[in-house]
């Protein structure tokens, strides 16, 4: 068995666009979710180990003196630093001549024979879901009969049949044995989760059919793949074990409600457990599911909403309306459940007028938090195809070369990209700024000391990075009307 070196790699400062990551970039507040998907095969390798770089601020310096203890290093990479990975790899190579280096991650699954081909430093590439492709190759087996990968083999690449998608998720490890073993949960922080956190999936897969969604459309597929009631309650229990500082476990699925009859049922195994959990939802989830999480420990859910426009959510193929929206925040907060909210701007048929209707029905939503993105066409999703099909993608850097921000790709006939980037912290000023918001705070502040300190970090850290936003030039700065 050869001795694994699983890496998130070292980027831009605070980079959040790993294993774990399904927006690949450095956020507006310091976000670091845990390289979930390098524990797994982690968990299958005896002799392994897990470097998270960016939550550990190493450079690549200090990741390369690692090489010479490794047999294999498999790194998990992403469009925006792909370049950036690939230079890893060169520094790991040259602390270790003899090493193996792959490459994992949805912009290797679907650019296989790109990515081969602009790195001749990188060995192989796994395709999709690599966790029992990642172990066969610490085992040393033939390549060619390795389903999922791509390598080269006589100057060529060649390109091995797929691995079909995991059926039994129960046959693998808990990763958060792993994040014990190897990591430090101080490093990982979310700004609408209770700090210090744990997450982990209890499924993979979503059956939505969202145009921009990453991972469903690269990585994970569109059938909602789930694990048993009782062996994710046993994680849970075993996560209590290991982590008893933790504040909340938030389960990362795509959809955690996907399935509403399993969401209830799990709820109702979490409730002698008595623990503070938060998910994911979708804005068709049932008051019954709802009822029944919130009886069973739910603290908030994470939702999104994306749009304000009737139009651009059927044009995204959400599935969704906005009196779903309206009528999922009456239920929440009837039942004293948190929503943060998530938008987007810059999605197929966006307008000045959209955006505009986005920023006020965020604000008629009213939900605890939001988080607002630039909607980024990803390469392998249909989004992407969609634009470069009717021209609209002016750039492919996706993250500023020397902040990993967001940058804005798109851009529509009469409305440009340097548009889209500024409604960004307009959005951000319009919902935070009202006075309603402000004094719910206040009361929040008053009555919880840590969320006072939660909230005042990262009000300081939203600031700095509004300002750093106003830096970009050639960004209109318009704000338009107050939300009422």
């Amino acid at each position: 068995m050869k001795r694994t070196l699983l890496l998130n790699p070292p980027s831009f400062q605070d980079f959040d666009g790993g294993a774990g990551s399904r927006y690949q970039a450095t956020r507006e507040v310091t976000s670091f979710w845990y390289p979930t998907w390098l524990c797994y095969p982690a968990g299958l390798i005896p002799e392994s180990r897990v470097v998270d770089a960016p939550p550990e601020n190493l450079s690549v310096s200090q990741v390369a003196a690692m090489a010479k203890d490794f047999d294999l290093a498999v790194l998990f990479t992403s469009s925006p630093s792909f370049q950036h990975d690939l230079a890893t790899i060169t520094r790991l190579k040259e602390e270790n001549p003899s090493l193996l280096a792959g490459l994992v991650g949805p912009q290797v699954s679907v650019l296989a024979q790109e990515s081969l081909a602009a790195g001749p430093q990188v060995d192989f590439v796994a395709r999709r879901e690599f966790d029992y492709s990642i172990l066969e190759v610490a085992q040393g087996r033939a390549w060619e009969e390795i389903q999922g990968i791509s390598y080269r083999q006589n100057g060529q690449i060649r390109h091995n049949p797929l691995r079909p998608y995991i059926e039994d998720l129960d046959a693998l490890p808990m990763v958060t044995e792993i994040y014990h073993r190897d990591l430090v949960m101080e490093h990982y922080q979310i700004p609408y989760l209770r700090y210090p956190y744990v997450s982990f999936y209890t499924g993979r897969g979503c059956p939505a059919h969202c145009v921009y969604c990453l991972w469903p459309q690269t990585f994970t597929g569109r059938r909602f793949r789930v694990r048993s009631a009782a062996n994710v309650v046993a994680e849970v229990r075993r996560t209590l074990e290991l982590f008893p500082q933790a504040a909340e476990i938030f389960f990362d699925d795509d959809t955690f409600t996907a399935a509403g009859e399993r969401a209830r049922a799990l709820s109702r195994e979490f409730r002698p457990l008595k623990f503070t959990w938060s998910a994911t939802a979708r804005v068709n989830t049932s008051y019954e599911t709802l009822k029944a999480m919130k009886e069973g420990g739910l603290r908030l859910l994470v939702v999104g909403f994306e749009t304000g426009d009737p139009q651009v959510l059927q044009n995204i193929r959400k599935g969704a309306t906005l009196d779903l929206g309206r009528r999922f925040v009456k239920w929440c907060r009837e039942l004293g459940i948190q929503v943060h909210g998530t938008f987007m701007v810059g999605l197929p048929g966006e307008t000045k007028e959209s955006i505009e209707a986005s920023i006020r029905f965020a604000c008629e939503l009213d939900p605890d938090t939001i988080q607002v993105s630039l909607a980024t066409p990803y390469p392998g999703t249909e989004f992407y195809d969609f634009c470069r099909e009717k021209g609209y993608m002016q750039d492919d850097s996706l993250v500023n070369g020397q902040t990993g921000y967001q940058q804005c790709v798109v851009d529509y006939p009469g409305l440009a990209a340097a548009e889209i980037f500024q409604a960004v912290p307009r959005f951000y000023r319009r919902f935070y700024f009202r006075p309603r918001y402000m004094a719910r705070a206040v009361k929040v502040m008053l009555r919880d000391p840590a969320e006072r300190r939660r909230l005042l970090r990262e009000g300081r850290e939203f600031l700095s990075f509004m300002f750093r936003r106003r830096q970009t030039p050639d960004a209109p700065k318009g704000t338009g009307p107050s939300c009422p």
